[in-house]
Protein backbone atom coordinates (compact mmCIF):
# COMPACT_ATOMS: atom_id res chain seq x y z
CA UNK A 1 0.00 0.00 0.00
CA UNK A 2 1.69 3.60 -1.10
CA UNK A 3 2.65 5.63 1.77
CA UNK A 4 1.04 8.66 2.29
CA UNK A 5 3.35 12.16 0.81
CA UNK A 6 5.61 12.86 3.63
CA UNK A 7 5.11 17.01 2.57
CA UNK A 8 2.05 18.73 1.18
CA UNK A 9 1.24 18.51 -2.67
CA UNK A 10 0.18 20.44 -4.89
CA UNK A 11 -3.65 19.69 -5.37
CA UNK A 12 -6.10 20.47 -8.48
CA UNK A 13 -10.05 20.77 -7.60
CA UNK A 14 -13.01 20.67 -10.46
CA UNK A 15 -16.25 21.71 -10.50
CA UNK A 16 -18.82 21.26 -10.79
CA UNK A 17 -19.03 17.72 -11.48
CA UNK A 18 -22.72 16.98 -12.19
CA UNK A 19 -24.14 13.68 -11.61
CA UNK A 20 -27.49 12.92 -12.82
CA UNK A 21 -30.37 11.91 -10.02
CA UNK A 22 -33.50 11.18 -11.38
CA UNK A 23 -36.18 12.09 -8.74
CA UNK A 24 -34.22 14.66 -6.65
CA UNK A 25 -35.70 17.87 -8.36
CA UNK A 26 -31.87 18.82 -9.09
CA UNK A 27 -29.19 17.37 -10.22
CA UNK A 28 -26.16 16.58 -7.64
CA UNK A 29 -22.88 18.94 -7.90
CA UNK A 30 -20.26 17.77 -6.68
CA UNK A 31 -16.75 19.17 -5.86
CA UNK A 32 -13.45 17.17 -6.19
CA UNK A 33 -10.34 17.76 -5.01
CA UNK A 34 -7.11 15.77 -5.14
CA UNK A 35 -3.13 15.43 -4.99
CA UNK A 36 -1.85 16.09 -8.67
CA UNK A 37 0.61 13.23 -7.83
CA UNK A 38 0.46 9.73 -6.28
CA UNK A 39 -0.83 6.72 -6.46
CA UNK A 40 -3.79 4.48 -4.70
CA UNK A 41 -5.32 7.13 -3.18
CA UNK A 42 -7.73 6.69 -0.93
CA UNK A 43 -11.20 8.98 -0.83
CA UNK A 44 -13.00 10.85 1.30
CA UNK A 45 -16.22 12.32 0.91
CA UNK A 46 -17.78 15.01 3.24
CA UNK A 47 -21.31 16.17 4.00
CA UNK A 48 -21.27 19.83 4.48
CA UNK A 49 -23.58 21.91 7.50
CA UNK A 50 -26.85 23.51 7.08
CA UNK A 51 -27.27 25.75 4.23
CA UNK A 52 -22.98 25.29 3.17
CA UNK A 53 -21.83 24.10 -0.51
CA UNK A 54 -19.10 22.29 -2.30
CA UNK A 55 -17.27 25.19 -2.11
CA UNK A 56 -17.30 25.41 1.97
CA UNK A 57 -14.99 24.01 4.34
CA UNK A 58 -11.43 24.87 2.37
CA UNK A 59 -9.67 24.30 5.29
CA UNK A 60 -10.34 20.83 5.35
CA UNK A 61 -10.88 19.68 2.64
CA UNK A 62 -7.68 21.36 0.75
CA UNK A 63 -5.62 20.26 3.92
CA UNK A 64 -7.07 16.71 3.37
CA UNK A 65 -6.03 16.65 -0.45
CA UNK A 66 -2.70 17.77 -0.30
CA UNK A 67 -2.04 15.06 2.42
CA UNK A 68 -3.00 12.16 0.42
CA UNK A 69 -6.78 11.93 -0.15
CA UNK A 70 -9.46 12.16 -2.89
CA UNK A 71 -11.59 15.17 -1.86
CA UNK A 72 -15.53 14.70 -2.64
CA UNK A 73 -18.05 17.45 -1.68
CA UNK A 74 -21.51 17.40 -2.88
CA UNK A 75 -24.01 20.07 -2.89
CA UNK A 76 -26.82 19.19 -0.75
CA UNK A 77 -30.33 20.34 -1.18
CA UNK A 78 -30.14 22.49 1.75
CA UNK A 79 -27.50 24.83 0.69
CA UNK A 80 -28.28 28.27 0.15
CA UNK A 81 -27.48 28.70 -3.38
CA UNK A 82 -30.06 26.17 -4.21
CA UNK A 83 -32.94 28.71 -2.71
CA UNK A 84 -35.04 25.68 -1.76
CA UNK A 85 -38.60 27.32 -0.45
CA UNK A 86 -39.23 25.97 3.29
CA UNK A 87 -42.75 24.48 2.03
CA UNK A 88 -40.50 22.78 -1.13
CA UNK A 89 -42.69 19.05 -0.96
CA UNK A 90 -38.78 17.76 -0.46
CA UNK A 91 -37.90 19.83 2.80
CA UNK A 92 -39.14 17.51 4.93
CA UNK A 93 -36.81 14.76 3.97
CA UNK A 94 -34.04 16.46 3.06
CA UNK A 95 -32.11 14.92 5.94
CA UNK A 96 -32.68 10.93 3.76
CA UNK A 97 -31.91 12.99 0.70
CA UNK A 98 -28.51 14.09 2.19
CA UNK A 99 -27.84 10.14 2.87
CA UNK A 100 -28.87 9.55 -0.36
CA UNK A 101 -26.53 11.61 -2.19
CA UNK A 102 -23.25 10.42 -0.22
CA UNK A 103 -24.13 7.25 -1.16
CA UNK A 104 -24.51 8.23 -4.74
CA UNK A 105 -21.46 9.67 -4.69
CA UNK A 106 -19.97 6.06 -3.33
CA UNK A 107 -21.92 4.57 -6.33
CA UNK A 108 -20.48 7.05 -9.04
CA UNK A 109 -16.92 6.79 -8.31
CA UNK A 110 -15.59 5.92 -11.65
CA UNK A 111 -17.62 8.70 -13.27
CA UNK A 112 -16.43 10.99 -10.49
CA UNK A 113 -12.61 10.06 -10.89
CA UNK A 114 -12.91 10.49 -14.92
CA UNK A 115 -14.13 14.17 -14.50
CA UNK A 116 -10.46 15.07 -12.87
CA UNK A 117 -7.59 15.05 -15.75
CA UNK A 118 -4.92 12.87 -14.60
CA UNK A 119 -6.93 11.64 -11.53
CA UNK A 120 -7.89 8.40 -13.37
CA UNK A 121 -6.66 4.98 -12.14
CA UNK A 122 -5.03 6.37 -9.10
CA UNK A 123 -7.71 6.22 -6.81
CA UNK A 124 -8.22 3.49 -4.29
CA UNK A 125 -11.60 2.18 -4.09
CA UNK A 126 -11.30 0.25 -1.33
CA UNK A 127 -10.36 2.34 0.72
CA UNK A 128 -13.16 4.90 1.71
CA UNK A 129 -14.03 7.38 4.78
CA UNK A 130 -16.83 10.12 5.38
CA UNK A 131 -16.49 13.22 7.25
CA UNK A 132 -19.05 15.61 7.95
CA UNK A 133 -19.89 18.83 9.95
CA UNK A 134 -23.38 19.73 11.84
CA UNK A 135 -25.93 18.42 9.92
CA UNK A 136 -23.36 17.16 7.23
CA UNK A 137 -21.86 14.82 10.40
CA UNK A 138 -25.51 13.67 10.92
CA UNK A 139 -25.50 12.51 7.35
CA UNK A 140 -22.47 11.10 7.43
CA UNK A 141 -22.80 9.40 10.70
CA UNK A 142 -26.42 7.03 9.08
CA UNK A 143 -23.09 5.51 6.74
CA UNK A 144 -21.68 4.29 9.91
CA UNK A 145 -24.49 2.56 11.24
CA UNK A 146 -26.73 5.57 13.13
CA UNK A 147 -30.08 5.14 12.81
CA UNK A 148 -33.32 7.55 13.11
CA UNK A 149 -35.68 6.84 15.96
CA UNK A 150 -39.38 7.17 14.96
CA UNK A 151 -41.75 8.69 17.20
CA UNK A 152 -42.33 4.66 19.15
CA UNK A 153 -38.69 4.56 19.55
CA UNK A 154 -37.92 1.96 16.68
CA UNK A 155 -34.90 2.40 14.44
CA UNK A 156 -35.57 3.23 11.08
CA UNK A 157 -34.41 1.93 7.77
CA UNK A 158 -30.59 0.69 8.25
CA UNK A 159 -28.61 2.89 5.67
CA UNK A 160 -25.08 2.29 6.38
CA UNK A 161 -22.84 0.93 3.61
CA UNK A 162 -20.12 -1.47 3.84
CA UNK A 163 -17.51 0.32 1.28
CA UNK A 164 -16.98 3.32 3.82
CA UNK A 165 -14.38 1.82 6.56
CA UNK A 166 -13.88 4.95 8.89
CA UNK A 167 -15.46 8.24 9.30
CA UNK A 168 -14.64 11.71 11.26
CA UNK A 169 -17.96 13.51 12.63
CA UNK A 170 -17.69 17.31 14.01
CA UNK A 171 -19.54 18.66 16.41
CA UNK A 172 -22.56 16.15 15.73
CA UNK A 173 -26.38 16.46 17.43
CA UNK A 174 -26.63 14.16 20.19
CA UNK A 175 -30.12 12.31 21.14
CA UNK A 176 -33.65 13.44 20.81
CA UNK A 177 -36.36 12.88 22.89
CA UNK A 178 -36.56 14.68 26.39
CA UNK A 179 -32.45 16.41 25.14
CA UNK A 180 -33.91 18.02 22.35
CA UNK A 181 -35.60 21.71 22.56
CA UNK A 182 -38.94 22.10 21.78
CA UNK A 183 -38.50 23.82 18.86
CA UNK A 184 -35.91 20.94 17.92
CA UNK A 185 -38.40 18.49 18.90
CA UNK A 186 -41.14 19.92 16.77
CA UNK A 187 -39.37 21.48 13.30
CA UNK A 188 -36.98 18.26 13.20
CA UNK A 189 -38.36 15.13 14.01
CA UNK A 190 -35.44 13.32 12.52
CA UNK A 191 -32.71 14.51 14.70
CA UNK A 192 -33.91 11.44 17.16
CA UNK A 193 -30.71 9.09 16.94
CA UNK A 194 -29.61 5.98 17.72
CA UNK A 195 -26.14 5.16 17.95
CA UNK A 196 -26.09 1.60 19.11
CA UNK A 197 -25.54 0.05 15.57
CA UNK A 198 -23.14 2.77 14.62
CA UNK A 199 -19.74 0.25 14.78
CA UNK A 200 -17.49 2.08 12.14
CA UNK A 201 -14.70 3.36 13.50
CA UNK A 202 -14.93 7.13 13.93
CA UNK A 203 -13.35 9.70 15.28
CA UNK A 204 -15.90 12.20 17.35
CA UNK A 205 -15.58 16.12 17.67
CA UNK A 206 -16.73 18.39 20.02
CA UNK A 207 -16.47 21.84 21.53
CA UNK A 208 -16.69 22.23 24.96
CA UNK A 209 -18.17 25.62 24.46
CA UNK A 210 -20.68 24.22 22.01
CA UNK A 211 -23.74 24.90 23.44
CA UNK A 212 -26.21 24.38 21.05
CA UNK A 213 -30.04 25.73 21.09
CA UNK A 214 -31.23 22.34 19.58
CA UNK A 215 -31.14 20.70 22.82
CA UNK A 216 -31.42 21.23 26.62
CA UNK A 217 -28.56 19.76 27.77
CA UNK A 218 -25.46 21.82 27.06
CA UNK A 219 -22.35 21.01 25.44
CA UNK A 220 -21.97 17.17 26.29
CA UNK A 221 -25.05 16.83 24.02
CA UNK A 222 -22.06 16.89 21.15
CA UNK A 223 -20.25 13.94 22.86
CA UNK A 224 -23.03 11.82 22.19
CA UNK A 225 -22.24 9.44 19.18
CA UNK A 226 -19.00 8.66 21.42
CA UNK A 227 -20.55 7.72 24.25
CA UNK A 228 -23.50 5.31 23.17
CA UNK A 229 -21.81 3.92 19.75
CA UNK A 230 -20.07 0.71 20.33
CA UNK A 231 -16.18 0.85 20.57
CA UNK A 232 -13.53 1.61 18.08
CA UNK A 233 -14.05 5.09 18.52
CA UNK A 234 -12.11 8.14 19.56
CA UNK A 235 -13.36 11.25 21.00
CA UNK A 236 -11.60 15.06 20.62
CA UNK A 237 -13.26 17.51 22.95
CA UNK A 238 -11.39 21.10 22.02
CA UNK A 239 -11.37 23.56 24.87
CA UNK A 240 -13.24 26.48 24.67
CA UNK A 241 -14.32 25.62 20.92
CA UNK A 242 -18.08 26.74 19.91
CA UNK A 243 -20.38 25.05 16.95
CA UNK A 244 -17.52 26.30 14.26
CA UNK A 245 -14.49 24.52 15.74
CA UNK A 246 -12.47 27.24 15.33
CA UNK A 247 -13.38 27.85 11.82
CA UNK A 248 -13.41 25.16 10.18
CA UNK A 249 -16.23 26.22 7.64
CA UNK A 250 -13.85 28.85 5.98
CA UNK A 251 -11.59 31.58 6.77
CA UNK A 252 -13.12 34.60 8.47
CA UNK A 253 -16.61 33.17 7.38
CA UNK A 254 -19.57 35.29 9.50
CA UNK A 255 -20.76 32.05 11.00
CA UNK A 256 -17.72 31.29 13.10
CA UNK A 257 -18.26 32.95 16.40
CA UNK A 258 -15.15 31.10 17.77
CA UNK A 259 -12.51 31.88 14.87
CA UNK A 260 -8.68 30.29 16.01
CA UNK A 261 -6.43 29.41 13.71
CA UNK A 262 -4.42 27.26 16.20
CA UNK A 263 -7.64 25.18 16.68
CA UNK A 264 -8.34 24.44 12.79
CA UNK A 265 -3.94 23.88 12.25
CA UNK A 266 -4.96 20.98 15.03
CA UNK A 267 -8.08 19.67 13.54
CA UNK A 268 -6.29 19.28 10.17
CA UNK A 269 -3.02 17.41 11.91
CA UNK A 270 -5.08 15.03 13.89
CA UNK A 271 -8.23 14.37 11.24
CA UNK A 272 -5.21 13.50 8.65
CA UNK A 273 -3.31 10.89 11.23
CA UNK A 274 -6.55 9.42 12.60
CA UNK A 275 -7.77 8.78 8.64
CA UNK A 276 -4.08 7.33 7.50
CA UNK A 277 -4.02 5.24 10.14
CA UNK A 278 -8.11 3.99 10.15
CA UNK A 279 -7.34 3.04 6.47
CA UNK A 280 -4.04 1.83 6.79
CA UNK A 281 -3.58 -0.26 9.95
CA UNK A 282 0.36 -0.47 9.73
CA UNK A 283 0.76 3.72 9.61
CA UNK A 284 1.18 5.16 12.86
CA UNK A 285 0.35 8.83 12.57
CA UNK A 286 -2.82 8.57 14.63
CA UNK A 287 -0.36 6.86 17.13
CA UNK A 288 2.13 9.76 16.77
CA UNK A 289 -0.43 12.66 16.69
CA UNK A 290 -1.75 11.77 20.41
CA UNK A 291 0.99 11.30 21.90
CA UNK A 292 1.97 14.80 20.90
CA UNK A 293 -1.24 15.91 22.06
CA UNK A 294 -1.04 14.52 25.16
CA UNK A 295 2.45 15.86 25.64
CA UNK A 296 1.56 19.47 24.63
CA UNK A 297 1.40 21.41 28.50
CA UNK A 298 -1.04 23.81 27.21
CA UNK A 299 -3.34 21.56 25.13
CA UNK A 300 -6.16 22.91 22.74
CA UNK A 301 -7.85 19.78 23.68
CA UNK A 302 -8.12 16.13 24.97
CA UNK A 303 -8.70 12.65 23.35
CA UNK A 304 -10.41 10.18 24.73
CA UNK A 305 -11.01 6.35 23.18
CA UNK A 306 -12.51 3.09 23.53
Amino acid sequence: MPAFPSAPAPIVSVKPVVLSAPGRGDDLQVRISAPVTGQDLPVLVFSHGYGWSMDGYAPLADHWAAHGFVVVQPTHLDSRRLGLPADDPRTPLIWRTRVEDLTRVLDRLDALEAAVPGLAGRVDHGRIAVAGHSFGAQSASMLLGARVLDADGVPGADLSDPRVTAGVLFALTGRGGADLSPFAAEHFPFMNPTFDDMTTPALVVAGDADDSPLSTRGPDWLTDAYEFSPKDKALLTLFGAGHSLGGIPGYEVAETTDESPARVALLQRLTTAYLRSALDPDDTAWRTASAELDADPQPLGRLQSK
